[in-house]
């Protein structure tokens, strides 16, 4: 400010400078000052100036702060100083002094139009996003407060800027995410304004994590119980959400609807709401109802509604709809929040059919709603919110309404009266002395009755006692009865509208209706009246009422055909007037303002004279009593026959439709038969691949056995040393060498059988399929065979071996006796020679010893030849004992194997004659039918190379 008196210190004493030359000054200085700190003192100045002289400060230093936004974003001071300045001007949230000096409308137009100055170079407004990037607080703070300003005063041209500006949304979410509260939550009223009708900024805001945020806000800060902050966050997701699909989309699939359970739950000491929570529940049940709201697209609503359920939130709504000291706007706000949740969804609709009240004996949630509805001491809005509550049960719930009207037959009426039933409730609130009351339970019967036609017959069977020796009346004949004492308007068109849609499309009502030959003339009689414009509407809603009993009549009764009825109208009221004082409804103010929208939303009960649900009854049968008007009695008996025509035709459309759906069913079961079938063909090529690998696993088994086979011992090679004998007895050793030359070609005879046994067994190894495995038992008995003549061969040997033992011993006994004989005849014929004998003798002796001495080893060598060929024998019977076994098993397997694969060929035949079956029945439904020519030529070429793989193996 020291710089401020020294600009102005420069004027004369006796005259003090104004305010715009002061600021002229400073705005010179701003421009020509080469130092930072002269340009940060002035724009300091002109922010002290602003506020008082804020025209003259805008028009004359926009451009200079502007200027200074541009070259000095390197001073973080100056920058703000700027900011607060722009701020200033173009805001219009002025002090109480200076809106005391100021109309509001010159201000507001003011602030638009320096808003305008700013924004007209689109620069400025991105200048001012990248300074929001800034952390500097001094530098964040007036510029997120500047935008705010901005787009407070030219929002849709503001918008448009930051959404063609690169990130410039982006930026913004930041703010959310900053440390300093004071930001953070002027970043929120910035998103509000941001998001205001833009749906296309909503959606790059909600996709960049704003629900996320917000949520985590609303929590931090204590939910309903928090502060203003979570106000403005419920404001901003309000803004994201309403009417905005996409939004809606995104908030239900990323589970955000369970996040909202907990702002719900109050504690059982209700009492003490400060108005803060109040206002914070307010919106969180708005924001519930924006979410399932009737004008969202049906699918959207419907699965917002089940997600609330299976969630809870429903129930935690329910709870508070039941709870004691409850705000009365917030109860009445909840139930407006429960009947959208519960609308047209049959789950919530049969949960809240199951609510009970805390009381002794408990009472059903609808009866205790009922009982504030028809009770005249309750606030005008809470009756209306139940009456919405209500027909939000009833709506699109069959099950609902029959429950309701069941309460008023006969067969279920407690007759003890120990409680109260909805019926009961609306049957006394429908003939009240209360106007509200009677308006308000004859649209919840209609709601009861709405496209049923058979409740509508089953409403006709109720009986009322109006007094003590009096008969009952009919429910009917009792509401007929209050229209003609003259009761108020808002009564007489609330039994107006239930007996509308009482007899629409219900011929029975309306023959019950026409039974009473009163009510005609009435009805007549209250249409030629030239009332007042009270009663138009009266007049207009006994028009339609008798639209529909000519409309609907069956012409059961024949004083009340057709043609006489219009005839009557005709003579006493005029078919022109008649339709005038149809007229009269659709006219109406009220009429058009509950068309609106489902929710009765009236300032006063005076008013509460249509229901949205009636209206569109109005506009559909409107035009058809007019035509059924100024029909004739040819054109009657015309369209009764092109109705019986149509009815033949519709019937026989009725029978084809449902021969369709039969087709259709018995097309879908064969289709699951197909589907079965392929199922049992998979699961059957599943089995036939484990048998295959089990028999692969066999063949496995058996390569081992044939290996443990190969394991045999080798032969013993032949003697390489042969005997050599003396020529005294040449005969008797060539005969013991000739048999066992005949014991060597019968060892190799018996190891050529060996290697043609062992060459059996390898060919056996390269048997697969089913042939390979007959040939392999052939192969198994003939190695059977091969192994008994080894064993009788092996027999004989041994027999051989014996005799030549036995030959052996008789040699040597021969020997024994040509020693004796040799001796005898030595000594009389060589007496000399004596020594020369003995020693021949003696020499003889040692070679007979040494021959028979190898003999026996030879015989032993053969001895343990012959147990090693046993051995080898019994190795083979058990192989061949084995490999028996294993040949019954694979032949039991073969023999499964080919019954399995018989049985699947007789699946797949029937298969293929299903399916050919199947085609046919399409190709006479006119169904295009895919050709499998090539499918079936390609299975046919997959069997023939698994034939050909077989044949391989």
């Amino acid at each position: 400010m020291n710089f401020l008196r020294g600009v102005m210190g420069g004027q004369s004493a006796g005259a003090p400078p104004s305010g715009a030359e002061t600021i002229q000054k400073l705005c010179d200085r701003v421009a020509s000052s080469t130092l930072l700190d002269d340009r940060r003192d002035a724009v300091r100045a002109l922010k002290s100036l602003s506020k008082k002289y804020r025209l003259e400060v805008g028009f004359q230093a926009m451009e200079h702060l502007i200027n200074v936004l541009q070259t000095d974003r390197s001073d973080s001071e100056i920058i703000g100083y700027a900011l607060d300045t722009l701020f200033n001007i173009v805001s219009n949230d002025l002090e109480e002094e200076e809106q005391e000096e100021n109309p509001q409308k010159q201000v507001d137009d003011l602030g638009r139009q320096f808003t305008e100055i700013f924004i007209k170079q689109q620069e400025n407004v991105t200048l001012l996003l990248t300074f929001l990037e800034e952390f500097d607080f001094q530098v964040r703070w007036p510029g997120v407060k500047l935008l705010t300003s901005l787009l407070k005063q030219q929002g849709p041209q503001v918008q448009q800027i930051i959404l063609v500006s690169p990130m410039g949304v982006s930026r913004l979410m930041d703010l959310l995410a900053d440390s300093r509260e004071v930001i953070r939550n002027d970043g929120v009223l910035l998103l509000q304004q941001l998001t205001k009708s833009n749906a296309a900024i909503q959606k790059i805001v909600a996709f960049e994590n704003a629900f996320e945020r917000l949520l985590d806000i609303v929590t931090d800060e204590g939910n309903s119980d928090g502060g203003i902050v979570v106000e403005d966050c419920l404001l901003l997701l309000q803004n994201l959400l309403k009417n905005n699909n996409s939004n809606q989309n995104f908030f239900k699939e990323g589970s955000y609807i369970q996040r909202m359970k907990p702002w719900f739950e109050v504690g059982d000491d209700n009492s003490g709401w400060s108005a803060q929570k109040v206002t914070n529940l307010h919106l969180m049940l708005q924001l519930v109802r924006v979410l399932v709201s009737p004008t969202n697209p049906p699918g959207a609503t419907s699965s917002c509604q089940k997600t609330m359920f299976h969630c809870g939130l429903l129930q935690q709504l329910c709870t508070i709809l039941m709870a004691t000291g409850v705000p009365a706007d917030i109860l009445t706000e909840t139930i407006n929040t429960v009947s959208e949740v519960i609308r047209g969804c049959q789950i919530n609709q049969d949960y809240f059919a199951s609510v009970n009240a805390p009381s002794n004996p408990p009472r059903s949630a609808i009866v205790v709603l009922l009982m504030s509805m028809v009770n005249e001491r309750q606030p005008f809005v809470l009756r209306c919110a139940v009456l919405y509550c209500f027909q939000c049960f009833l709506y699109k719930n069959q099950k609902g309404q029959g429950e309701i009207v069941s309460t008023l037959l006969p067969s279920t009426i407690d007759a003890t009266g120990n409680s109260v039933s909805a019926g009961q409730l609306l049957c006394g609130g429908l003939f009240s002395t209360d106007s509200l009351s009677n308006w308000c339970a004859a649209v919840a019967l209609a709601h009861a009755l709405q496209d049923n036609a058979t409740l509508k017959e089953q409403l006709l069977r109720v009986q009322l006692a109006t007094s003590i020796g009096n008969p009952p009346v009919s429910l009917l004949q009792q509401c007929t009865n209050i229209l003609s004492q003259g009761s108020k308007v808002q009564t007489r068109v609330g039994l107006l509208m239930l007996l509308c849609t009482w007899l629409s499309d219900c011929p029975i009502a309306v023959t019950h209706f026409l039974h009473n030959s009163a009510n005609i003339p009435f009805l007549t009689g209250q249409i030629a009246e030239n009332l007042g414009e009270e009663e138009q509407l009266v007049q207009g809603l006994c028009a339609l009422l008798l639209g529909i009993c000519i409309y609907y009549n069956d012409n059961s009764l024949e004083n009340c055909r057709k043609e006489k009825l219009k005839q009557l109208i005709e003579k006493r009221i005029g078919k022109e007037n008649f339709i005038e004082k149809l007229g009269f409804i659709s006219k109406h103010e009220l009429y058009s303002k509950a068309a609106q929208k489902p929710q009765p939303n009236f300032s006063s009960a005076d008013h509460m004279m249509f229901d949205h649900e009636f209206t569109k009854l109005v506009k559909e049968l409107e035009g058809i009593i007019t035509k059924a008007i100024y029909k004739s009695s040819e054109e009657d008996k015309q369209e009764e026959e092109v109705k019986k025509t149509l009815e033949q035709h519709d019937n026989i459309v009725t029978h084809y439709k449902k021969v369709i759906r039969e087709q259709d069913q018995q097309l879908e079961e064969l289709k699951q038969k197909v589907n079965t079938l392929k199922s049992q063909n998979e699961q059957l090529q599943t089995a036939v691949t484990q048998q295959m690998s089990q028999i692969q696993q066999h063949k496995d088994q058996y390569n081992l056995l044939k290996v443990q086979l190969g394991k045999d011992n080798q032969h013993h090679s032949s003697h390489s040393d042969m005997l050599q004998m003396n020529g005294i007895q040449p005969e008797e050793i060539s005969k013991l060498r000739q048999e066992i030359e005949e014991l060597k070609n019968k060892h190799e005879v018996l190891q050529g059988q060996l290697r043609e046994k062992d060459s059996v067994i390898e060919n056996m190894k390269s048997l697969q399929s089913e042939t390979g495995r007959t040939e392999q038992s052939s192969q198994i008995t003939a190695g059977l065979e091969h192994a008994n003549e080894l064993h009788r061969e092996l027999e004989a040997l041994r027999i051989q071996i014996q005799s030549q033992s036995s030959d052996i011993s008789k040699l040597q006994s021969e020997k024994q006796e040509l020693l004796q004989q040799m001796n005898t005849a030595s000594v009389p014929a060589l007496g000399d020679s004596t020594a020369v004998i003995a020693a021949k003798n003696s020499e003889l002796e040692g070679r007979l010893l040494q021959e028979i001495k190898e003999l026996k080893s030879e015989v032993k060598a053969l001895a343990e030849e012959k147990a090693l060929l046993k051995q080898h024998l019994d190795s083979s019977n058990s192989t061949a004992a084995v490999l028996q076994d294993e040949k019954s098993k694979l032949q039991q397997e073969v023999a499964e194997s080919k019954k399995e694969q018989d049985d699947l060929l007789v699946l797949l035949a029937d298969q293929d004659q299903k399916i050919f079956a199947l085609k046919n029945k399409l190709k006479e439904l006119g169904q295009p039918v895919e050709d499998e020519d090539d499918i079936e030529s390609g299975d046919q070429a997959d069997e023939d190379e698994e034939e050909d793989g077989e044949e391989e193996d």
